[in-house]
């Protein structure tokens, strides 16, 4: 089987992340290109996809056109993914009801649509479709998600902490009356491609934001199996979430049980790998690719537990694990394409 994929809102960082892995693939073809159905900036409709990005030239020349549900459908796509705003992809979920749909905005990853108003600032209108919709972490959801034809990418921030907490608060690992404390700082491409003055080279230093309010604490709180303190943080850097938990832990719980739960949660996972404890992850090392690392220490006077986890924001914070999520849904071997990739935010040759 060849996989026929649309890829919606390719203008943007996960748009042409998932554009680069999927050039890799040796069951898919990247049939469309188009932008977000609400233009974006850096999001140009009838424009060529290597003149949005210049590294794509002699690789992927397809033109960009606008979202046209109807079209996608005549296409006959066997996959769509969705790198849209939030309110795009719940039009464009609604009206693609008979295709697949990998959608990588929130707009479906919050069972609970009395949040979408707080947290996202619109009303959710797709009760049916928001039921429906499975959560796209495979090494909790696999099984969800071989079913499924609305799949819901976790967020970047999410994926970095609900993988080492989910196996460990599922266990009672985490103090009743406790909240693990979560501390991330990510890459400025997390903040998207549209220009603002944050993410200006000469303003980007490392700063919190959106203390107690940010837009991924509910998912985390929803997957990980216990209600957390989430902080984010913006970094100097281009690319990468490095994520830092502590854990209160429950009476009986040692290092050698902390370790025997993550390991046999991930032991045979091939996109989770445990460093050990002592050994702490590093962005360099899961730079463009689909890994999450994960390390940890605990003291066992105090009974706390401290972990580290490290992704790339865009490949197995957004692009990748959405491509691995098509694999698991399309029968493909899970890790197809998605060995290390080339993708950059741009080339320093091609943006001088």
């Amino acid at each position: 089987m060849n996989a026929r994929i649309v890829i919606v809102g390719a203008g943007g960082y996960s748009g042409a992340e998932l554009a680069e892995i999927l050039l890799g693939h040796p069951s898919a073809t990247v049939v469309a290109l188009a932008a977000s159905s609400r233009r974006e900036k850096g999001d140009a409709t009838a424009s060529r996809f290597d003149e949005l990005f210049p590294r794509f030239r002699g690789r992927l020349e397809l033109p960009v056109v606008a979202a046209d549900a109807p079209k996608i459908r005549e296409m006959k796509p066997d996959c769509v993914f969705l790198a849209t705003p939030h309110e795009a992809s719940l039009e464009l979920a609604a009206a693609l009801r008979d295709v697949l749909v990998i959608d990588l905005s929130a707009a479906f990853r919050l069972k609970d649509a009395s949040q979408y108003p707080v947290f996202y600032g619109f009303e959710h209108t797709e009760g049916s479709l928001l039921s429906q919709a499975v959560y796209g972490l495979p090494e909790l959801f696999r099984d969800q998600i071989r079913g499924a034809s609305l799949i819901a990418a976790p967020g970047c921030y999410p994926t970095s902490a609900i993988l080492p907490l989910a196996p460990l608060a599922g266990a009672g690992a985490v103090r009743p009356g406790t909240r693990p404390i979560v501390d991330s700082i990510s890459g400025v491409s997390g903040a998207g491609r549209g220009l603002s003055q944050k993410s200006l080279f000469c303003e980007v230093s490392l700063q919190a934001y959106n203390v107690f309010k940010h837009r991924h604490q509910p998912e985390i709180d929803a997957y990980a199996g216990c209600e957390t303190i989430f902080t984010p943080h913006l970094g100097a850097f281009d690319r990468g979430i490095l994520s830092t938990i502590h854990v209160e832990l429950s009476p009986g719980w040692n290092a050698d049980r902390v370790e025997k739960s993550l390991r046999e949660a991930y032991g045979r996972e091939s996109f989770v790998r445990l460093c050990g404890a002592g050994v702490w992850p590093s962005v360099a090392d899961v730079r463009r690719t689909n890994f999450c690392d994960i390390g940890w220490a605990v003291d066992e006077r105090r009974s706390h537990l401290i972990i580290g986890s490290a992704i790339d924001n865009l490949t197995k914070g957004a692009a990748g694990q959405a491509v691995q999520c098509m694999n698991i849904r399309l029968g493909f071997p899970e890790g197809a394409g998605l060995g290390d990739t080339r993708v950059g935010i741009e080339s320093r040759r091609e943006t001088r």
